[in-house]
């Protein structure tokens, strides 16, 4: 399911695998995710221990960074279908 471009695709060729890659679709809402989620991962507590915590275990910073736009986006995603708020109190639950 394709979330606002953030969704990974192979970039194989034949026997060769690939990295995977975030490109094309929905270019300028992942442009805007992106930005967002540069803010929220040095001001948003939720967004930001989830950042801190992939850089912990190795991941490369644009790959934690990619993460927490997923993140980011099922958050909203699920606050436009529930019609609430932000509440970081249920976010950090989950």
């Amino acid at each position: 399911m394709p979330l606002g471009g953030v969704t990974p695709l192979n970039h194989d060729s034949g026997k060769r695998r690939g990295k995977q890659v975030i490109w094309g679709e929905r270019a300028q809402v992942r442009a805007v995710l992106y930005m967002a989620t540069l803010v929220a991962s040095r001001s948003n507590p939720v967004i930001k221990a989830f950042y801190e915590r992939l850089c912990q275990k190795g991941k490369p910073k644009k790959v934690a960074l990619t993460a927490c736009m997923h993140k980011l986006l099922i958050i909203l995603n699920a606050m436009v279908k529930s019609a609430t708020p932000w509440q970081p109190n249920l976010v950090e639950q989950a």
